[in-house]
């Protein structure tokens, strides 16, 4: 069975994300798995647990990973489905910190399903001030820059952070499309002031808790490549993720690693 397909700029991600992965590692906990694309690639060399709270993205999830035979979904909040107590090797949770307003409560609750001695490897968009239409549509209340994220990880008690940013130069054209198409979306809705693609935004312009969460349930199932594609991304993508090796300051995503501390 076929890996499921990617959107570009996944692929760009998993470039980062693949590369990153602790060679020890033999646990993995996902938080947000979306809809199972990284999953059911994670699952085939690891004892997976994904967990995913929009129905829609849980059932694609869970038939991906049945596809592939071994690892498992959840629907629902980690702490309401995973059981207290246990832990892993690695935590993931792939654009999802970007969704939660409380970012240090929530890096503080998934490094207490790490193992000691394990990690956390998470992925956000990247730089505050490319902060843009597309960051609305999606529910996002900000970006990050490494130093920023050093500094999260650092404060949660985690060590060792390692951060790459990807995206160069594919991810600048994607980001752009992203803008337009889903500008022109939260301006049909009348989400937004109507305004230039190239518009910046801050938290400021958020909507209501209710809007925000109904644009993060939803924002991993925008613009996703059918089936047939999942070749097609992936060969168009490879001369794009190795040129991005040579920028790991410059682009469009960022990509951590910290480890939690033996005594953690």
């Amino acid at each position: 069975m076929p890996a499921p397909p990617l959107t570009p700029n996944a692929w760009l991600r998993y470039d980062v994300v693949s590369r990153l992965l602790p060679p020890d590692a033999t646990t993995i906990l996902e938080i947000g798995c979306g809809q199972g694309g990284f999953g059911a690639r994670l699952a085939a060399d690891h004892d997976y647990l994904g967990v995913e709270p929009d129905g829609k993205s849980y059932t694609t999830a869970a038939a991906r990973l049945a596809a592939v035979g071994r690892g498992e979904v959840r629907h629902g909040m980690s702490y309401d489905v995973v059981e207290p107590g246990r832990r892993f090797d690695l935590v993931c949770a792939f654009e999802v910190l970007e969704h939660i307003e409380d970012e240090q409560a929530a890096v503080r609750s998934w490094t207490d399903s790490i193992k000691p001695g394990g990690h956390l490897l998470i992925s956000v968009p990247a730089f505050q001030e490319r902060f843009a239409k597309a960051d609305v549509f999606a529910g996002h209340f900000r970006r990050y820059s490494p130093e920023q994220m050093t500094d999260l990880l650092s404060r949660c008690g985690l060590e060792d952070v390692t951060t790459v940013v990807y995206g160069v130069p594919l991810g600048y054209v994607l980001e752009h499309g992203r803008n337009f198409l889903l500008g022109r979306r939260l301006e049909a809705a009348q989400a937004v002031t109507p305004g230039g693609a190239s518009d910046h935004f801050s938290p400021a312009v958020t909507a209501a808790p209710a809007v925000m969460e109904e644009r993060t349930a939803g924002s991993g199932r925008v613009l996703q490549p059918k089936g047939w594609m999942a070749a097609v991304t992936q060969g168009l993508t490879a001369p794009f993720r190795r040129i991005q090796r040579r920028f790991p300051t410059r682009g469009t995503g960022l990509v951590a690693r910290a480890r939690l501390p033996h005594g953690g």
